[in-house]
């Protein structure tokens, strides 16, 4: 039985991975790498900015000496961790009850599975979470929500299809404050397409839930599908204009090998990125590590 090939991260091309390890290549750190470097970064999805700030940042005081592979790698992951460090932070937990946490994004980005596996791990923790299924025009969303629910154990308020998203939320929260709920968890509509549409029903959804609590929502969670790369960018900016974005998801991190894009949104936007989603069971999302996660994209042992 052979061992599976270690997986060489984005850097498998340009250190060579074919030499063998006993052997230590050691390269100048000189324009030419620096250059191979940035369009390495660029193609995991960093985004130029972000790729020429890390290479500057790895140059400072080291160019012209002759770094091993490994060298290289430590400094690049030393670097990615430093931009992600200040937003890997969990989902604040406030002392006021209900709390409402609003949950956006495009249909497809792993929403209603991130509602759901949230859900699951606030109940572990002895909180009691109720949610809302606010994406009231797509049953099959709908649907999908209660499976989830009934996995994690916690209910799922739902409307009529086609109803109004905002009194949905708003007896949600009545509901979630008759039960005494520590969490209550909204689910939107994701149809970017028509973005005045979303822009009117999240808009109406925050105006109707404030008349129960000022201020609510208490969170405002984007939740991006880490396999659209770049496009990730435009999303938030997107969202942060729809809704007021506090924090991020990051799902699908376990089939991609474009994951740059979580540097790229740590250093241009700066919002927290509170788990990332690396599977499909209901125990697969995990608080956000930035020094494992730059490990893992550098290919370091």
């Amino acid at each position: 039985m052979r061992e599976p090939a270690p997986k060489p991260g984005i850097f498998g091309r340009l250190l060579g991975r074919g030499t063998p390890a006993k052997t230590v290549v050691k390269r100048t750190l000189d324009d030419d790498m620096l250059e191979q470097l940035e369009e390495l970064l660029i193609t995991a999805d960093m985004g130029v900015d972000t790729a020429l700030r890390v290479t500057a940042n790895m140059a400072e005081g080291r160019y012209g000496k002759k770094l091993s592979a490994d060298e290289i790698k430590q400094l690049l992951a030393d670097e990615l961790s430093r931009i992600m460090e200040p937003v890997a932070k969990p989902l604040p937990i406030y002392p006021k009850t209900p709390q409402v946490v609003l949950v956006v994004g495009v249909n497809g980005s792993g929403k209603t599975t991130t509602i759901g596996k949230l859900a699951s791990q606030f109940r572990a923790a002895g909180k009691k979470v109720v949610i809302a299924a606010g994406d009231t025009f797509r049953a099959a969303a709908v649907e999908q929500l209660q499976v989830w629910g009934e996995r994690a154990g916690v209910p799922v308020l739902t409307a009529p299809e086609g109803s109004d998203p905002a009194s949905l939320a708003f007896d949600a929260m009545t509901q979630a404050e008759a039960d005494g709920a520590d969490l209550l968890m909204i689910d939107t509509a994701g149809r970017l397409q028509n973005r005045a549409d979303l822009m009117e029903e999240l808009a109406k959804i925050v105006r109707v839930i404030r008349k129960k609590d000022p201020e609510a929502p208490h969170n405002t969670l984007l939740v991006l599908d880490a396999t659209t790369g770049q496009n990730a960018l435009s999303q938030v900016k997107t969202f942060q204009e729809l809704a007021d974005v506090s924090g991020l998801v990051m799902t699908k991190l376990d089939g991609t090998a474009k994951g740059g894009v979580l540097v790229a949104l740590a250093d241009k936007f700066g919002l927290p990125i509170h788990a990332i989603g690396v599977g499909e069971q209901i125990d697969d999302l995990a608080p956000f590590d930035p020094e494992d996660f730059a490990k893992a994209l550098t290919g370091l042992e």
